[in-house]
């Protein structure tokens, strides 16, 4: 793998992306494609979430639902690798999107507790099409874009997440509170396909799919194309060291268990005339809330700071995990809403820096034919310790131990990988230039 000279540090501003999104028709698309269905999909999670917490009274039932909203993709990841690695990455987003429509409308069937199993194997189908959708996503972008703005796109976009989810959050709880759940699971269905008619409408090269040859059914179980994707990772450690780099997110998983029953146990929202129940939501939306501004406030600030320079990426990176530790252990000891708050939003600016600082070194160092292997496996690790924290804080949480203390463990446990990171950055030698190879388009 041949380095690339480092790049300057450019100047990152409102106007950088707003010429962005101005001047890129196909970024664009794919940005108000991001923005109509992660909206509906905070509404519909909280409303799943909220559902399952009423009809089973236990945190076991909502952790079980969050891993398996994840835990799929890590199983089906060299499936989609392989398959965003053959063909053509559009259409496999748009054959996602309607899926997942179709699978949203579905839920409308779950009336009682006796019908609650139905909400399982419904996230389990959806969650093989996520699995599918993002490496797709994430693999187009170095397609639309160019170097230079790579640090601009994943920015936006995860800004645009963290946006996505301040809304959803905060606004799911009132739509659900006063619609009603079918509501919620109605907008969500629309907004997959809102998403698949914006993809539609873009246009891009595709050099990959170029030069594959079609993808045949008994190619599904063909796993040579798994295994030099290992090999293409396992030849620079400093590459494989940054693909694990979201599995070191340890508090995600807990966190989704933790929001939602502090929301129900410790933060109700009290108005006049609320019902607890619909209270209860409101605590739970605005915590989610909280992790949404932090998420969106972090890459806005460490963004400018680390511009396009991969030595302050792998630094952010480091800075990202200790804030998290921080935030989290901080949130044990919070005993209001607000003071949970702003503990969540802490430590979620540094969760979303590891996010999108990783991603642009990804970005910049993987060829264009090895990108949906390399990010269906980045996609894969991180979702396996999501849903082992959250399967972990719910078994915790239903045998008595308080969300105090589940959130200050994970915390703590967070001084793990950043760790771990720190002692990596010792990869990258002094005299070496960054890890990022010539990208093949």
């Amino acid at each position: 793998m041949e380095p690339a000279p480092e790049l300057e540090i450019s100047s990152i501003s409102v106007s950088s992306y707003l010429r962005l999104l101005r001047q890129n028709r196909n970024f664009r698309r794919l940005w108000a494609a991001q923005i109509v269905s992660e909206i509906g999909d905070w509404f519909y999670t909280l409303a799943i979430y909220s559902l399952l917490l009423q009809l089973t009274g236990r945190a076991g039932s909502v952790a079980l639902a969050l891993v398996l909203q994840v835990l799929p993709q890590t199983f089906v990841g060299p499936l989609s690798g392989v398959v965003n690695d053959r063909i053509r990455r559009k259409p496999v987003m748009i054959a996602a999107d309607l899926a997942r429509m179709l699978i949203v409308l579905a839920m409308l069937l779950v009336r009682s507790s006796s019908m609650v199993w139905v909400v399982y194997p419904l996230l389990l189908l959806e969650t093989v099409m996520a699995a599918f959708f993002e490496p797709a996503r994430n693999s187009v972008i170095p397609n639309i874009t160019t170097r230079e703005d790579l640090i601009l796109a994943n920015t936006l976009s995860s800004t645009t997440w963290s946006m996505n989810l301040l809304l959803g959050a905060t606004l799911g709880g009132l739509v659900a509170a006063l619609l009603g759940r079918d509501a919620v699971f109605v907008l969500n269905a629309l907004s997959f396909l809102a998403s698949a008619w914006l993809i539609r409408g873009m246009g891009f090269e595709e050099p990959h799919a170029d030069s594959s040859r079609p993808l045949r059914v008994r190619d599904l179980v063909d796993y040579s194309p798994v295994i030099e994707g290992i090999r293409y990772v396992r030849r620079d450690v400093r590459l494989l060291a940054t693909v694990f780099v979201k599995a070191g997110l340890l508090v995600i998983g807990p966190g989704w268990i933790v929001f939602t029953v502090m929301g129900h146990r410790d933060f109700p929202v009290h108005w006049h005339g609320l019902d607890p129940q619909r209270g209860a939501m409101l605590g739970m939306s605005l915590l989610l809330g909280a992790r949404g501004f932090g998420a969106l406030v972090g890459p806005l600030v460490s963004a400018p700071w680390a511009g396009n320079a991969d030595k302050r990426l792998r630094l952010g990176i480091l800075f990202g995990f200790l804030t998290q530790a921080c935030g989290y252990a901080a949130l044990g000891i919070a005993h209001t809403l607000w003071l949970a708050c702003l503990c969540v939003a802490l430590a979620h600016c540094g969760g979303s820096t590891v996010w999108v600082f990783s991603t642009t070194l990804l970005h910049l160092n993987t060829e264009d034919r090895f990108r949906g292997r390399v990010f269906a496996a980045d996609l894969g690790f991180s979702m396996l310790t999501i849903a082992s924290g959250a399967f972990l804080a719910g078994c915790f949480l239903d045998r008595g131990f308080s969300t105090r203390a589940v959130a200050s463990t994970a915390g703590l446990m967070m001084l793990l990988p950043a760790s771990l990171w720190a002692w990596a950055m010792r990869l990258w030698k002094p005299r070496d230039s960054p890890i990022s190879a010539q990208v093949q388009r």
